[in-house]
């Protein structure tokens, strides 16, 4: 496991004791936040993903084209 040393600043430090009032360790606190990223990316980049194929004029003319071949979906 590796070790991370890492400074903060006093709004930092501010914000994790008050994290860490409900007992949580520093440890769990900072684990907890970088899964939070983490995911935070993946959203941010499944959100750019689908606004670059939404605007692909190339994808945009494929939708269209099964939309053709299977007929009205509103029939459903």
């Amino acid at each position: 496991m590796t070790v991370l040393t890492v400074e903060i600043d006093p709004k930092t430090e501010k914000i994790l004791s008050e994290l860490t009032a409900d007992g949580r360790s520093t440890t769990e606190v900072i684990r907890e936040a970088i899964h939070i990223a983490g995911r935070l990316r993946w959203v941010e980049q499944a959100r750019a993903d689908a606004e670059r194929l939404a605007n692909d004029p190339d994808d945009i003319a494929e939708i269209r084209a099964i939309h053709r071949d299977l007929g009205d979906s509103d029939a459903w």
